[in-house]
């Protein structure tokens, strides 16, 4: 699973002439629960499935849908229940089939997380036996479970069951750890296409209805499980036989109506990245056929074995798409294809060893995406991820990328920054330890020796050690995947007589518990690089070399640097001409020294303007976030915010004109991906951080242009700029115009480019519309919470959209939308910049979240809100006084 990690976004056979009903009960007796303990995390042994045959009716024009589900169960013992999943499933009947007699079963859903308990009046025997359910449920309306969206004049039902949705649309043992067949068979109206993780079989028709038969798969989690059902296009193709896979494998583009003719990019380049993920692995694709899949609502994408799924915006384009969308479209596919090997070929045990999957699957993508396409630059943005989850790992509330899940509310969690950045800059950093060689030799051993099975994270451990050679990898490497934090690797000394030494990051005014590790440590001087493994408190570091030190050589190491104050000045003299991955470490380190209390002002601008000359794009991007994030969070003072966008104009407009600007479709075609991106991220600040009046104008004239017919007037790299900055003109009545044009719309960029703007106004009379009034039957529920949570994050508009979330917050929390949502609500707040509303936050929100998805995330929020709070009492008048005093 890829998420979206800057969006905060959404908010889950026919029945006739079966024989008795089953019975069923609102809430458990407490009869029903002393059985057993309630299982709130893994489920026991007592019973394991072996195969599933899913029957499914599903229309997607109606609300519900239903199914006939049978399950092939080993029972370890004899029992008067079994326990399984089900979430809010209308069971109409319950059946144990076993030894001939086929005995009726009551059906008890026993908690929200959907834990159920089968209850049966007499003991089943141990042994085979086989339980049959026939039930209906309601499409969800946000990513997850069995969903529904209507697109255009027409509707389309997709899934998505990561984490634990699948029991959202049949009953069963949703764990990862429970690893069988699956036998679908989807009755659909007449014409609608079905797709599922395996070969379509053939159509026949029964009842009015097409009946869609899929082979069975190879062993899945219940979570891997795909239906999709509608009116949708496809393109088809083949990859290649070559020196894995003997014959062509089946290839499919599949989307919605209005995206027909845009796929053709897609088909081509997730050809060429499963051949690079093939020759790694050094194994043919592990599944018979490869779907890839879009829709309009999913925040990401997700490996559905064979029938990959993944938001519009990451497939639906052509070979003019902007720099950052394609880069996107590689990382994200060869990140999904890579888990088709390890995370659906090997699959964790439990969700305690998700982290792997993920972390693993992220390193692949950037890798795998910068061997697809180099010229697109795809792989430092595995570093540039790597560093941004610093800023949540640094914080004192959190977790390790490995940790204990032991209730089913602590799943979700585990899906963040966490896992995606720190765990890929992790793998990142055992594969340059041991050398990338051995690496894969070690995923190649792990991958053979667990295949179409389960595994752990100390299973892949072993078989890098093994393939090493060296024991120390394990606990070196565990050290940072089962401890929380961030290392502080402080250079004191000078050339020749280095002596560094280790602590644990901590921003002003926090105090983290002591935590030691075996950091990795490379730095390069000059052309000197120098590796040394530090397990100790301090060492000496000996290296020496012309020009300054660069204490995180290519910058893959998970830690964050401090430097004497001399030193720094000389690292930063060089950033103009640093590699782009040397760059993201310096301008991550020298941050974190200023939010620490210890790095000036002085030299943040200092970096700002040497790393705004780098000719790599992510280097350049690099150079204002820092400062950028202060004006965001209202640090500065009106003097400050008029020097600060002084320094912006200074040092970006040379820039953008001598690169030059047209915001037409297609002016720039002819241009270099890094030439391109860099003209892009010059537009975007220049535009809306430095409030340039004649470069906005261009934009709103252009945005004029498009909604008024003319699709050539605006490139898609500008859209959302030019949107804003006409929205900034227009005001209410521009926003409402705008909304009616997206909702008029099915473009993947257009829609949500609009409805963020309107979102992200800044402007109290809008902000007051969306929240009370910009609703209408086209509006997504997913859409709907995206602009709700704009309004809210939003620093002009924070104070006005969280009172609405306090009013509404128990309907919000109802409108579920799986991992995407519940768990990522406090996110939205984690801009705010004082004490006081920390506090607010925590009195607020502390107990409605407490024991749910979304504590730590409110925890980390109110953590962040808080330390800026301190720092801006610290630092904002000397910040202030510094950018008010900046001439150019």
């Amino acid at each position: 699973m890829r998420r979206l990690l800057f969006a905060v976004s959404s908010l889950s056979l026919a029945l006739g002439g079966l024989a008795a009903p089953a019975r069923a009960e609102a809430a458990p007796s407490a009869d029903v629960l002393a059985l057993a303990p309630l299982p709130v995390g893994q489920l026991t042994d007592a019973a394991r499935p072996s195969a599933y045959r899913l029957d499914l009716t599903v229309d997607p024009a109606q609300e519900r849908f239903s199914g006939h589900v049978e399950i092939d169960v080993q029972l370890k013992r004899g029992s008067r229940f079994i326990d399984l999943h089900g979430r809010d499933l209308a069971m109409r009947r319950a059946v144990a089939r076993v030894g001939g007699r086929e005995l009726v079963g009551t059906w008890h859903q026993l908690d929200e997380t959907g834990v159920a308990r089968l209850t049966f009046a007499e003991a089943l025997p141990a042994g085979a036996v086989t339980l049959a359910f026939d039930y209906d449920a309601a499409f969800g309306t946000g990513p997850s479970g069995l969903f529904r969206v209507k697109v255009g004049d027409a509707w389309y039902a997709w899934t998505q069951f990561e984490s634990i949705d699948a029991r959202a649309a049949f009953p069963g043992f949703d764990e990862p750890g429970f690893k069988v067949p699956v036998t679908l068979t989807l009755r659909t109206p007449a014409g609608l296409k079905a797709v599922g993780n395996a070969p379509e079989q053939g159509v026949t028709q029964e009842g009015g209805f097409d009946v869609h038969r899929f082979a069975p798969t190879l062993p899945l989690p219940t979570y891997l499980v795909a239906m999709m059902v509608g009116p949708f296009v496809t393109v088809e193709g083949t990859v290649p036989a070559n020196a894995h896979r003997a014959t062509p494998l089946p290839l499919r583009v599949v989307s919605t109506r209005q995206n027909a003719g845009k796929l053709g990019f897609a088909l081509e380049g997730s050809k060429g990245i499963l051949a690079h993920l093939e020759d790694y692995f050094g194994q043919a694709f592990p599944y018979p056929k490869l779907d890839q899949i879009t829709t309009p609502i999913l925040p990401g994408a997700m490996e559905n074995a064979g029938a990959d799924l993944y938001n519009d915006s990451i497939l639906v384009m052509d070979d003019g798409a902007p720099v950052a969308q394609k880069r996107n479209f590689g990382m994200v596919v060869a990140h999904e294809l890579a888990h088709q090997w390890f995370g659906d070929l090997v699959t964790p045990a439990w969700w305690d060893d998700i982290w792997l999957n993920e972390s693993f699957a992220n390193w692949m993508g950037f890798r795998i995406g910068q061997a697809w396409r180099p010229d697109l630059n795809i792989g430092a943005g595995a570093l540039e991820e790597g560093f941004a989850a610093m800023g949540t790992d640094a914080l004192v509330a959190g977790r390790p990328i490995h940790q204990p899940i032991t209730t089913n509310n602590q799943i979700e969690a585990a899906f963040d920054s966490i896992t995606y950045g720190k765990g890929g800059h992790v793998v990142a950093m055992i594969a340059g330890y041991m050398g990338d060689d051995k690496f894969k030799a070690g995923v190649r051993r792990y991958m053979a020796a667990h295949r179409y099975g389960n595994a752990t994270s100390t299973d892949f451990f072993r078989a890098m050690a093994e393939v090493a050679g060296d024991r120390r990898i394990l606990p070196a490497m565990q050290s940072f995947t089962d401890q929380q934090g961030v290392p502080l690797v402080t250079f004191t000394g000078g050339p020749g007589r280095w002596t560094v030494r280790q602590s644990r990051y901590a921003r002003l005014g926090t105090t983290p518990p002591p935590t030691r590790w075996g950091v990795p440590v490379c730095a390069r001087q000059g052309e000197t690089r120098r590796c040394q493994l530090l397990t100790a408190g301090s060492a000496p570091f000996a290296i020496s070399g012309a020009g300054p030190l660069m204490p995180n050589a290519g910058g893959t190491g998970y830690y964050r640097f401090e430097l004497p104050a001399a030193q720094w000045d000389g690292l930063i003299a060089t950033a103009d001409r640093l590699p782009g991955s040397e760059a993201l470490a310096l301008a991550d380190s020298l941050r974190a020294s200023y939010q620490a209390g210890r790095a000036s002002p002085a030299q943040l601008i200092a970096l700002a303007r040497k790393l705004a000359a780098n000719p790599d794009s992510y280097a350049s991007g690099a150079a204002l976030p820092p400062l950028i994030g202060l004006h965001a969070s209202g640090f500065l003072d009106a003097a400050g915010t008029a020097g600060y966008q002084r320094l912006l104009r200074g040092l970006l407009a040379p820039r953008l004109a001598a690169l030059g600007f047209d915001p037409r479709a297609g002016a720039h075609a002819g241009d270099d991906p890094e030439k391109s991106q860099a003209r892009v991220q010059l537009v975007k600040t220049l535009a809306g951080e430095a409030e340039d009046p004649a470069l906005g104008q261009r934009l709103a004239d252009a945005a004029k242009a498009y909604l008024g017919g003319d699709k050539a007037a605006l490139d898609h790299a500008f859209m959302g700029d030019a949107l804003a900055a006409w929205l900034r003109r227009e005001g209410l009545a521009g926003a409402q115009t705008l909304f009616a044009a997206a909702l008029a719309s099915e473009d993947p960029v257009f829609r949500p480019s609009a409805l963020a703007a309107i979102g992200s106004s800044g402007k109290t009379d809008i902000a007051n519309w969306v929240l009370a009034d910009a609703d209408d039957t086209r509006l997504r529920r997913s859409e709907r919470i995206g602009l709700i949570s704009r309004v809210v994050s939003g620093r002009e508009t924070r104070r006005l959209g969280y009172a609405w979330l306090i009013a509404h917050f128990d309907a919000v929390m109802r409108s579920n939308g799986g991992i995407f949502f519940a768990a990522k609500l406090p996110q939205t707040l984690a801009g705010a910049c004082s004490v006081e509303e920390a506090d607010t936050f925590a009195r607020d929100l502390g107990p409605r979240f407490a024991g749910k998805p979304g504590q730590l995330e409110l925890e980390r929020a109110v953590e962040r809100v808080r330390s800026c709070g301190r720092l801006k009492q610290a630092r904002a008048a000397e910040t202030s006084a510094v950018l008010a005093a900046v001439k150019d």
